[in-house]
């Protein structure tokens, strides 16, 4: 099995398009052998970098996972901040009614004079 693997370099080799079918001209140096038990058999290479349906299929998939990660993780950060924000909010009137309780409180206290 003298020949390229690659799917570019037989490409190259063949002068072939990227629409052409690398498998078809595979087959240029495909070899017979017999076996020892008299059985014959044919050896070619393993293509790598193929480009598939299959492969196209996963590239997709994972693309559309990806983007639906991201989607999740936007919506997700926006809650998180309307959560924040109403927190804030909450604290807030919290800490200004306290005020107010002391406010009230202190102007309401009997004024104790010291002259008297």
């Amino acid at each position: 099995m003298r020949g390229p693997k690659r799917a570019s370099k037989i490409r190259k080799l063949f002068n072939l398009s990227k629409e052409d079918d690398v498998r078809k001209y595979v087959n240029t140096y495909r070899r017979t052998f017999t076996t020892k038990a008299c059985k014959k058999v044919n050896k070619a290479p393993k293509i790598q970098r193929l480009v598939t349906p299959l492969t196209l299929q996963r590239k997709r998939a994972r693309i559309a996972n990806k983007k639906k990660r991201i989607a999740k993780a936007k919506s997700q950060a926006a809650d998180y901040q309307k959560l924040l924000a109403s927190r804030l909010k909450e604290k807030r009137e919290k800490h200004s009614e306290s005020l107010a309780k002391k406010r009230s409180k202190l102007s309401a206290a009997p004024k104790l004079s010291i002259a008297a």
